[in-house]
């Protein structure tokens, strides 16, 4: 499989930056984010419509166009550990790269956790924590298939955003392809947001720059759950809870399935329980007293903590009952964005608390991706038929879950020990809401 270079340049904003917007300072919140890119890529089936060329040039020119409104995205950090971005408009890296395999048996591959294929589809190795010293904030990579198919794939610096800001960016990069101009009634509602915050001398804590220790044994595996097997979960959910709990989501569902299992087989390995930790992440755009906009640009991210001291606390229902709790906590409102960072600051002094008994290998941490609109990005040849994420856990336990392309679903990418995996992975109850 050959992956070739074919163009490297940079996407500069079609028109330059005004003067009073050249600096943009980052928050305590995006201060506190973890040193690392988000990675996520879609595929395109092959379109006799349009050829290679002339999309390439559509892409290119449009995000030319919305980088005007995500101005901070064109810029740079001076140092990786600077507080505030330089608005320079020195552009978004961008690469268009050759490859010879067909569309379909890439996919096959990366099915099979073969990484290095998925990471190869990054700009200049912005994967995940594999890439700590670059000043660029977003770059993306274009490649053509043989059979005519694309992989966009776009890595975005957590400093400047979560995956609900990359997801809004992207929507907007899409909307501007389709409809050319940032004044399009299509597109304001995706026109971005922000919030100004002050000035500030902190740098990148070491909590974001420490150098990642990864455990040698942890590996991953893929699982797809049908909305269909979830409804039957659901209901599962609601009829153990007898009542208790109410038209619960397919997320909440889900993420208890997963971490009931995943503590049942660290169980089975040990021959003893031990108390576990779910840490789930929340995004809280909509849980402030004033309600963000979904497209504020930043980290608006919550960390939720359900404890389990007991193998009978890891039932589906009650863990879906103290997930919902926790929501609830929420929905009495956040009142600032200092709120936000001091109960991040108290959330991350309690997993170093010696209180919480073996919180470094029993915490089990769940990232969603879901509802972010990534399967619904239109760049004017249709929704992508395939979307993924390169996201890895390294140092911990833990799951992400995104939106299967056709919308029927949520996939899974789970991030175990090697021996519990083993025993995860052949769990009859989860294999039953699987799609084989």
């Amino acid at each position: 499989m050959n992956d070739t270079i074919i163009t490297r340049e940079t996407i500069k904003p079609s028109s330059p930056t005004p003067s009073h917007l050249l600096t943009y300072n980052l928050s305590e919140m995006d201060l506190l984010s973890p040193k690392l890119f988000i990675p996520v890529v879609l595929f395109y089936r092959p379109n006799n419509g349009d050829n290679a060329e002339d999309k390439a040039i559509m892409l290119k020119k449009s995000l030319s166009q919305s980088l005007t409104r995500y101005c901070p995205f064109a810029g740079r950090l001076p140092s990786p550990a600077s507080p505030y971005v330089d608005c320079n408009d020195e552009g978004v890296l961008f690469l268009e790269a050759r490859n010879d395999t067909q569309l379909d048996s890439f996919q096959r591959m990366i099915s099979s956790q073969d990484h290095q294929a998925l990471d190869q589809l990054f700009a200049d190795d912005m994967v995940n924590f594999s890439n700590t010293t670059s000043t660029n904030l977003v770059a993306v990579k274009l490649t053509h298939f043989a059979c005519g198919g694309l992989a966009l794939a776009i890595s975005l610096a957590h400093v400047i955003g979560d995956g609900c800001t990359l997801g809004s960016f992207l929507s907007h990069w899409a909307s501007m392809a389709r409809y050319g101009s940032t004044d399009h009634k299509e597109v304001v509602p995706n026109n971005p947001h922000y919030i100004q915050s002050p000035c500030t001398q902190l740098t990148l804590p070491e909590a974001g720059m420490k150098k990642i220790t990864p455990w040698n044994n942890l590996v991953s595996r893929r699982f797809e759950f049908p909305n269909s097997k979830l409804s039957e979960l659901k209901n599962k959910v609601v009829s153990e809870a007898d009542g208790s709990i109410n038209n619960p989501t397919r997320v909440e569902v889900l993420v208890s399935l997963l971490y009931k299992t995943a503590v049942a087989a660290a169980i089975e390995r040990s021959g003893c329980f031990k108390p576990s930790y779910l840490v789930v992440v929340a995004n809280v755009r909509d849980k402030f007293v004033q309600k963000l906009a979904p497209s504020t640009v930043g980290n608006f991210l919550e960390l939720m903590m359900v404890k389990t001291m007991h193998t009978s606390e890891t039932s589906l229902s009650m863990v879906s009952a103290k997930m919902r709790e926790k929501k609830l906590q929420l929905d009495q409102g956040i009142q600032s964005l200092q709120q936000l960072v001091d109960d991040l600051k108290s959330f991350l002094a309690k997993l170093t608390n010696e209180d919480l008994e073996n919180v470094a290998k029993g915490s089990y941490w769940c990232s969603s991706l879901c509802g972010f609109g990534f399967n619904k990005l239109d760049f004017g040849w249709g929704k992508p038929m395939g979307i993924t994420h390169a996201l890895r856990y390294v140092e911990r336990n833990g799951f992400v879950l995104m939106d299967t392309a056709d919308g029927d679903g949520i996939e899974v990418m789970m991030f175990l020990e090697k021996e519990c995996m083993e025993i995860f992975e052949k769990d009859k109850e989860l294999l039953s809401y699987c799609k084989i």
